[in-house]
């Protein structure tokens, strides 16, 4: 059987490997237009700023490597450039010779990745301009920086390689600006958890400049002018652009094959697409959203090793199917660690689910045991089924551990009450007795049970605020004079008991905490001496993220710079 694999990274080289693994006797050939095969996409922008030093790091196997194991011809700097359904062949051209011929196929998988999305926009030619995307985008950047010794850069997008370069670009002792059009960085998380990672950047000096519209790039004074809508330029030594990935189809498109979802190409569970023995894997292809069941395409490693894995499998006569893409995701951001996994808020109610959400800001350890560090949970369910949909964390130590979790819970289905009872390791240096999973499960439980009624950031502008309700900050006095809510009383959560009488009978009460612990205790003796109260999801820590980060942003757009 003769298999051609067009693409060598991720889901290419991972199908590659395991069709050898089934069948010692296939004739397995891939066709990689770059100089590299099984490269670590993800560690690029680590090798910039130099936390990867040796570039043979980069690349997990070589062509030579690659054959001796698996006896697969893997030919690099050569680039498929045609498709022939009808007689089963790829036109190939030798990028080092300029050779071209045709290259027969049994079979045919299609891993061509995910290009740089290029903003049709003027100067996006200038040499002062680039994109990162594989091994030669990256090791370009690093000559460049190497020879010219920037001082600044703007990078244009604020996804995952947009956050990692800006890191990166600093730990060299550049100024680095963000920039873009959506007022938030990485859509994977709701605007609440993402202020945290705005507030991170920024106290690593990193500016953002959000809400911004990029018409153009123009060279001057021996820079970069990056021209904003109705604002003063931006001016920097080099121009990154991260505004994100394309799936790179054309040459699906041109041989008929189905396309779906920004040009996507269209398989069923097998991985196969429209056009008998094609099938394709990774960035390019559409998949299903695992928990709203919607296409979508979702660029990430983990589902383009599956696919590959899966399209070997069925080649090789069995019958895997992918099941679809949960989103799970963690990126670091300086001393930070986000999270994600699953639907978040936002996107869960525009795919027309009726949902709810808890916070919680647990510590990564036992309280008691020194070292342990916050971190802020968001966890998202739908209402009268109470499934689980999504999560998001943010904090310092112990995020993947939970996020992985909560990936799984996900994954089997689970109730989000039924976190409550996960049997999670403990030990003092690690978790607490009650891991924040379980907590979260508990909280939610709560929800269903009727035992505490939230209030949330939305709720604010629409407060009773005429002496029809009551408002409540039960944090300790110290607590409440560093910062709090304008029309909100003190009276500590330990003092609340012995101020009931204070608080009038038959006014709904909306009590806010820290976190949120110490107003549920609040809330629950309340209502145990007839009242009604509403606790705060994510407390005055939630809320001063938050309002400081709209602050910020409103003040970029009024000057045209994050401060």
């Amino acid at each position: 059987m003769k298999i051609v694999i067009v693409g060598g990274v991720a889901g290419g080289a991972t199908a590659a490997a395991r069709i050898r693994r089934l069948d010692e006797n296939a004739e397995i050939t891939v066709f990689e237009r770059s100089g590299y095969i099984s490269y670590a996409n993800c560690g690029l922008p680590y090798y910039i700023g130099g936390a990867i030093a040796d570039p043979e790091a980069l690349t997990l196997q070589t062509p030579e490597s690659f054959f001796s194991r698996f006896q697969v011809r893997m030919k690099v700097h050569h680039e498929v450039t045609a498709i022939h359904p009808e007689k089963k062949t790829v036109s190939v051209t030798n990028l080092e010779t300029g050779e071209q011929f045709e290259q027969a196929y049994d079979k045919l998988i299609l891993s061509p990745g995910a290009k740089p999305t290029q903003p049709r926009l003027p100067g996006v030619g200038l040499n002062k301009l680039f994109t990162l995307r594989t091994v030669e985008d990256t090791f370009h950047i690093k000559e460049y920086i190497r020879a010219n010794q920037p001082k600044s850069a703007v990078l244009a997008g604020g996804g995952f390689i947009g956050l990692e370069l800006a890191e990166n670009l600093r730990e060299l002792g550049m100024e680095v600006t963000i920039v873009q059009r959506p007022r938030q960085l990485m859509n994977p998380y709701d605007a609440d958890m993402a202020s945290f990672i705005h507030n991170e950047m920024r106290r690593h000096g990193v500016k953002l400049a959000l809400g911004h519209t990029v018409e153009g790039f123009e060279e001057k004074n021996g820079g970069v002018d990056v021209l904003l809508k109705d604002e003063k330029p931006l001016h920097a030594d080099m121009v990154i652009l991260a505004i994100g990935v394309t799936p790179d189809t054309e040459l699906a498109r041109a041989a008929g094959l189905e396309l779906g979802v920004k040009g996507s190409i269209v398989v069923n569970a097998r991985m196969e697409t429209s056009v008998p023995d094609i099938y394709a894997a990774g960035d390019a292809v559409q998949v299903k959203h695992y928990v709203t069941g919607q296409d979508a395409v979702i660029a990430l490693a983990g589902p383009a090793n599956k696919q590959g894995r899966i399209i070997a499998d069925n080649i090789c006569g069995g019958d895997s199917r992918y099941l679809g893409s949960q989103g799970s995701s963690v990126i670091k951001v300086f001393d930070l660690t986000a999270a994600s996994t699953g639907v978040n808020e936002t996107n869960a109610k525009k795919a027309g689910l009726d949902v709810d959400a808890v916070f919680l800001s647990p510590m990564s350890r036992a309280g008691y045991y020194p070292g342990g560090k916050l971190m802020t949970m968001k966890v998202v369910f739908e209402k009268q089924t109470y499934r689980l949909l999504g999560a998001q964390i943010v904090g310092y130590e112990g995020v993947d551990k939970r996020i992985d979790v909560l990936a799984t819970a996900i994954h089997a289905g689970m109730k989000a009450p039924q976190l409550k009872d996960l049997d999670l390791a403990y030990a003092p240096p690690y978790s607490s007795a009650k891991d924040p999973v379980n907590m979260a499960g508990f909280m939610i439980e709560n929800i269903a049970r009727g035992k505490m009624k939230q209030w949330r950031m939305e709720d604010m502008a629409v407060l009773p605020r005429d002496g029809s309700a009551v408002l409540l900050d039960v944090r300790t006095a110290e607590e409440y004079a560093a910062g709090h809510i304008a029309g909100f009383r003190n009276i500590p959560v330990d003092e609340l008991r012995e101020h009931l009488h204070e608080i009038e009978q038959g006014k709904p009460v909306y009590v806010i905490c820290q976190s949120g612990l110490r107003s549920y205790i609040a809330c629950r003796i309340l209502e145990g001496h007839g009242m009604q109260a509403y606790n705060f999801s994510g407390g005055y820590r939630l809320y001063d993220a938050v309002v400081n980060d709209r602050r910020l942003i409103e003040a970029a757009t009024a000057c045209g710079m994050d401060q």
